[in-house]
């Protein structure tokens, strides 16, 4: 059986290990393949300070690409006895390598391997959170343009308003997924600093080279105070948990009004039958489970700045155990907004709308507005105008003109999605991820 990496003389209790390791080794294996890309580094820096010959380096940096590529199969694990992704890897090293495996650790400590990994999982999770938003921007905007002429009710206190057309509904979510992604932006930012090299968080007393292992990994600039690249676990996953909190809001929001509009009482649009489901008994029903499950998702998704907030916002500076229990919230959550970005996609590429809506007699009011306003364009007073309409709908004489010519940017006549697309493309460009998978090629030899 494997001994701890700080075991000493002393047998921990079963029990106590079973409470303190918990679901770790689990969420490790998210962090399998970014903790051999952090030891690459890291060991690539030993040689340059003589803690490692030249050719230690090239045995163990040929082990850890073959270790690297079981991770990308699904194939690695952590073994029975084995308390983490950090300790395998250093067993695997050291039955292949015998004692020079052991010498991987030098100027590090757990404290600051986890660190490291969590950054490269994080930034690489959200380039495929990224990617996931862009497909549905892209959905959007495609409907907003196919269904821009098609006018719908506009509610406000869920009673029929003004006129709102399909290319407003689409193109506004859209467009707040431009600001989601400046969200993302800036939480990629804050995560792409290299933390390695601040050990337990106080640093080494070996003249590491943290300049040289932030270009290796492809970090934007390094934590730069040791204590802080520690204070910097739990801060790091609470400011990218609200940048994908505000992702599913905008998911959330946009399932939510799809059920409503989805319902024979609205028969707005019609949702792909392959993503409703019958019931045991009443043979009529379609029910919008998909979107009903992302709503449900999404809002919980909304809780993950939270739960992380109340696990780390009373730790004074310096490493806790306390820090493990965030990972088995954070970790999985990309995966769990990845699947609503895409189920959603999917059903806005194959929704279709109702174009006949405005033909129901229900929905006339929805024009007085405009009614006010052509009155006013004519030389009457706004408040007469208002007052006017207001009473010929009290008579029963109103009768509404259902064309609308909305001109300014941003309405229903000058929907801006060129300028909201560009938005989203200098968004996306500001992220630079080329940066990080080039210097992981690199280290990779690919």
């Amino acid at each position: 059986m494997a001994t701890k990496l700080w075991e000493k003389s002393v047998e921990v209790n079963k029990d106590i290990e079973r409470f303190t390791v918990g679901r770790d080794r689990e969420m490790d294996l998210y962090l399998a393949k970014y903790d051999v890309l952090g030891s690459m580094a890291h060991i690539t820096m030993l040689e340059t300070i003589g803690l490692l010959t030249a050719d230690e380096l090239q045995s163990l940096l040929a082990e850890l690409k073959t270790i690297y590529a079981q991770a990308e199969r699904g194939e690695f694990v952590i073994e029975e006895g084995v308390e983490d992704v950090h300790s395998q890897v250093e067993l695997m090293l050291t039955r292949r390598l015998g004692d020079v495996g052991k010498k991987i650790h030098s100027g590090r400590s757990r404290n600051d391997q986890v660190l490291v990994d969590l950054k490269l999982f994080t930034r690489a999770e959200i380039k495929t959170i990224a990617e996931a938003v862009e497909q549905l921007f892209q959905a959007l905007v495609e409907q907003s343009e196919r269904y821009k002429e098609v006018l719908m009710p506009g509610y406000t206190h869920l009673q029929i308003a003004m006129p709102s057309s399909f290319g407003l509904w689409f193109g506004a979510y859209a467009e707040s997924l431009v600001d989601d992604m400046l969200f993302l932006q800036a939480a990629f930012k804050m995560c792409n600093r290299n933390p390695l090299g601040s050990a337990a968080g106080y640093g080494s007393s070996f003249p590491l080279n943290r300049s040289l292992t932030t270009r290796l990994l492809g970090f934007d600039s390094m934590n730069y105070n040791v204590v802080y690249a520690q204070m910097g676990r739990g801060k790091m996953e609470r400011n990218v948990a609200f940048a994908l909190a505000s992702i599913a809001g905008t998911v959330a929001k946009l399932a939510y009004d799809a059920c409503l509009f989805n319902s024979q009482n609205f028969g707005f649009i019609k949702l792909p039958d392959e993503c409703t489901t019958g019931s045991s008994i009443m043979p009529h029903k379609k029910n919008p489970d998909v979107f009903e499950l992302t709503r449900a998702k999404c809002n919980k998704l909304q809780a993950l700045p939270q739960q992380i907030m109340l696990i780390a916002n009373n730790l004074p500076c310096g490493y806790f155990r306390d820090l493990q229990i965030i990972k088995e919230v954070f970790l999985p959550a990309f995966q769990e907004l990845k699947d609503c970005l895409q189920m959603t996609t999917y059903i806005i590429r194959k929704m279709k709308v109702n174009d006949h809506i405005l033909d129901d007699e229900r929905y006339a009011p929805i024009f007085s507005v405009e009614e006010v306003n052509r009155l006013a364009r004519e030389g009457m007073p706004f408040r007469d105008a208002y007052k006017k309409v207001g009473l010929d709908i009290e008579a029963g004489r109103f009768v509404p003109c259902k064309e609308v010519h909305h001109t300014h940017e941003g309405s229903i006549g000058n929907l801006c999605n060129e300028a909201i697309t560009s938005l989203m493309q200098q968004v996306v460009e500001g992220f630079n991820f080329k940066h990080m998978e080039e210097a992981e090629r690199q280290l990779l030899g690919r």
